[in-house]
């Protein structure tokens, strides 16, 4: 038995059902007992971290590091190259997007409130996000990844652009996109595993996005 404690809108786990929906992995997914950052979570997570895994009585924190996991508990589809270099590439990319492109989006969230929203902060957050695209470019041009496969490293970026180019057509978000990046974009959307998952995701994002309407 596969059980995922998740919240709707977490984009992690997101991240993580666009890997186990590629895989085929069956799971049970639940909200964190108690709420999330409740004490109750915490005696079963001790992280307290979104998304966690129980997995025939082992327990696991942290979205890659449950990634990886399941990558070696249900090897049938390997989302991560067998040589040494280019599964060190594709580290790389996974940390970059858990580094460096994800908490950049996630510092915009206080702007989504339509009320409370700073336009000098969103033109500054859509100057932020541009250059770590940018520098996304220049790490897709040293790939050395098959890219007729989707990579563990891949599934963090279908989430992310997704809350980008919601944030583009809610909030007034400004974003210079790389055609690289666009390209790259566009063949995460080739595969099922994605385009599933941002459908079934969807509802919690517009959802979420209520409050970037101005109050009438």
């Amino acid at each position: 038995m596969l059980t995922i404690y998740s919240v709707p809108v977490a984009t992690y786990c997101a991240k993580l059902r666009v890997m186990m929906r590629h895989k085929g992995i069956s799971w049970e997914e639940l909200p964190p007992p108690g709420g999330y950052g409740s004490d109750e979570y915490r005696a079963i997570v001790p992280s307290g971290n979104l998304p966690a895994m129980i997995h025939d009585g082992f327990q696991l924190g942290d979205s890659e590091a449950i990634a990886e996991y399941l990558n070696e508990a249900f090897p049938d589809i390997p989302m991560l190259p067998d040589d040494m270099r280019p599964r060190a590439k594709a580290r790389e990319k996974g940390r970059f997007h858990d580094t460096r492109l994800e908490p950049a989006v996630r510092a915009f969230y206080p702007q989504v409130a339509h009320e409370t929203r700073d336009p000098a902060v969103v033109a500054s957050s859509g100057e932020a996000l541009s250059r770590h695209l940018s520098a996304l470019d220049l790490l897709l041009s040293h790939a050395t990844l098959d890219e007729d496969k989707l990579w563990l490293c891949d599934c963090g970026f279908a989430v992310t652009f997704a809350w980008i180019r919601a944030f583009e057509a809610a909030c007034g978000l400004q974003i210079k996109w790389p055609e690289t990046v666009l390209a790259y974009d566009a063949r995460l959307h080739r595969f099922a595993a994605v385009r599933d998952e941002l459908a079934a995701y969807k509802p919690a994002m517009d959802a979420y996005l209520q409050k970037a309407k101005p109050n009438t």
